[in-house]
């Protein structure tokens, strides 16, 4: 799927959330295609991916069909879009798929597998706990996860150089490794807020 389809992907689901044809919250993307495009180029169709709420991308690049993808966010199932051919599971809870994304890479390892898991979290999730420990899991167990980090900057609403202290500077930036488990990327979200299709709100 290039940059064109997922962008129409997006306006398609924006328009009918906006004629109130979608009873349920949606996350929508912008700004990141190109970053993406370029990550999905290593992730194999057998890898097991974990994303958030705002999935609709990942879910997509991974090979999920659209139309069945469409129908699944028509019923309200934006946020919880799940599938196991391929394997593909999202949470809307901040920083609760690191730790099973974890458990799956172990099961990997010990299987002797040749998969491998890659976890998709926001700036704001990577600054939670279970994160940190998850990471450090997997790091001294050598277990094959990658952590995505997507930074648009915002914690939902809030910047995150305020909520939380950062200090990274905001800007488009392609893809760069942080560690041998890490790979994280800055973009600026400008068409959608974090919630819904209508203006950002910030506080």
């Amino acid at each position: 799927m290039n940059k064109e389809d997922l962008i129409q992907f997006e306006t398609d689901i924006k328009d009918e959330f906006l004629q109130a044809k979608i009873k349920a919250p949606i996350h929508l993307s912008d700004g990141n295609e190109d970053q993406l495009i370029r990550i999905f180029q290593k992730i194999d169709r057998n890898d097991w991916v974990f994303s958030t709420w705002r999935n609709h991308y990942h879910a997509l690049l991974h090979g999920i069909d659209p139309v069945w993808l469409k129908e699944q966010i028509m019923m309200g199932r934006s946020m919880s879009i799940n599938c196991s051919d391929p394997k593909f599971f999202t949470s809307a809870i901040v920083g609760s798929t690191p730790s099973i994304a974890a458990g799956v890479a172990l099961a990997l390892k010990k299987k002797g597998a040749s998969e491998m898991v890659w976890c998709f979290v926001g700036d704001m999730g990577r600054e939670t706990g279970i994160y940190q420990e998850s990471l450090k899991f997997v790091e001294n167990h050598e277990l094959p996860l990658i952590f995505i980090i997507e930074d648009n900057g915002y914690s939902v609403g809030a910047p995150t150089q305020a909520a939380w202290g950062s200090q990274d500077f905001f800007q488009n930036t392609p893809p760069s490794r942080l560690s041998k488990h890490e790979i994280k990327y800055n973009y600026i979200k400008t068409k959608y807020p974090h919630v819904g299709a209508g203006e950002w709100v910030t506080f």
